[in-house]
C-alpha cells in the first residue's frame, strides 16, 4: 500500500492544533541512519486507510517530494471521542534488518468442522493477531489457521500454526505455547426428576 506525506515545518503543540484543524495529521518518520522527520499527511485519508487492515501490518509505500521510501506503522494516537486520528509514527524499513511487527490471525473452516457442524461446540477466539519477526520481503500480510480438523475437546495453540517461510513467531511471558482459540462444548440442561415415596403397604396399629 501506498500514501502521500508532506514537509511539515511548524513544531509545537500549537502547530500542531492548527494543523488538525486545516484536516491534516502531524506523524513522525524514525529509523534507519536517517534523522526523525516530521510529516503530515491528509487527514481523511489516513483515516481511511487505517480502517484498513493491510495498512497495520505491511510495508508501506511513503510518496514524498517525488520520491519513495518504506515504512511500517508504529503507532496511532486517536482522540478519545471524536473521529480525529491526532498523531501517527511510522518507522522506516530497511532491506538488510529484520521486522518485529504484529500480523492478524484469519481463522478459516471452522463451520466445516466436526466439532461446529457435528457437535454444535461455539469456537471462541482467543488471539487475534501474532508478534513475528522476518526479513521486510517476508512479512505476510496475514497468517491463517485452518480449524476444518478441529472436534469437541480439541484445541489450537501456538505451535499447531504453520507459518510462512521465514517468518518466526515472537513470544512474550513464560507461557511459550499459549492457546489460540477454545472449544465450548454445548450446554446440557439435565431436569432432575422428583422422587416418588412408595405407598404405604398398611397402617399399624395403634
Amino acid at each position: 500500500m501506498n500514501f502521500v506525506a508532506f514537509e511539515r515545518a511548524m513544531q509545537g503543540t500549537g502547530a500542531s492544533r492548527r494543523l488538525r484543524n486545516s484536516g491534516r495529521t502531524p506523524a513522525i518518520v524514525y529509523g534507519g541512519s536517517a534523522e526523525i522527520q516530521t510529516v503530515e499527511l491528509d487527514h481523511n485519508t489516513l483515516w481511511h486507510a487505517l480502517k484498513k487492515e493491510a495498512f497495520h501490518s505491511s510495508v508501506l509505500e511513503m510518496e514524498m517530494n517525488g520520491q519513495t521510501s518504506q515504512v511500517v506503522l508504529r503507532n496511532v494516537q486517536y482522540h478519545p471521542f471524536k473521529q480525529l486520528v491526532l498523531h501517527v509514527d511510522f518507522q522506516r524499513v530497511d532491506d538488510k534488518t529484520k521486522l518485529h511487527l504484529k500480523v492478524p490471525v484469519h481463522y478459516t473452516g471452522a463451520d466445516e468442522s466436526v466439532a461446529v457442524k457435528t457437535d454444535n461446540c461455539t469456537i471462541t477466539t482467543i488471539v487475534n493477531e501474532l508478534n513475528v519477526t522476518c526479513m521486510p520481503s517476508e512479512l505476510p500480510e496475514f497468517i491463517t489457521v485452518d480449524l476444518s480438523g478441529l472436534k469437541k475437546g480439541s484445541s489450537v495453540h501456538l505451535k499447531d500454526v504453520k507459518f510462512p517461510r521465514g517468518v518466526t513467531p515472537v513470544v512474550r511471558g513464560s507461557n511459550k505455547n499459549p492457546a489460540l482459540i477454545s472449544v465450548i462444548a454445548p450446554l446440557v440442561i439435565v431436569e432432575a426428576v422428583a422422587e416418588v415415596a412408595p405407598a404405604a403397604k398398611g397402617k399399624k396399629k395403634k
